[in-house]
């Protein structure tokens, strides 16, 4: 069990490193409306866990690599709270377009990508 806990935690670290670099590599050198950083964690994020999810439903990914990979760095490298805020945030400044669009995108393009990260596996 502590081993586990020990796996999620590496991998908690591991993606939100990944989430703060991706949001400097893009939201430090665009200035744009729409939150483009958490919107590619997000969709990125959705891809990598219908792969890792799908191997570990083939059984081809043991249980402390899911842990690590699904629980720890997809968990932490995705964001739903700052998802939420931003559009909160676009909602409040009248972006109204920008946040329904944001919404939308996401929510069909991260199931699409799941859904693309099923389809690698098979």
């Amino acid at each position: 069990m502590i081993k586990n806990i020990l796996l999620v935690g590496l991998g908690g670290f591991i993606g939100s490193t990944l989430r703060y670099v991706t949001y400097l590599f893009i939201d430090k050198r665009f200035e744009l409306t729409f939150p483009l950083s958490t919107f590619t964690v997000n969709i990125i994020g959705s891809f990598l866990l219908g792969i890792i999810m799908s191997l570990a439903a083939k059984d081809l990914l043991n249980e402390p690599m899911r842990l690590l990979l699904a629980v720890g760095i997809c968990g932490s490298f995705t964001t739903f709270s700052t998802f939420a805020l931003e559009n909160l945030n676009l909602l409040s400044g009248k972006e109204v377009f920008t946040s329904f669009l944001y919404i939308a995108a996401s929510v069909v393009l991260g199931i699409g990508a799941a859904f693309a990260g099923q389809l690698i596996v098979k």
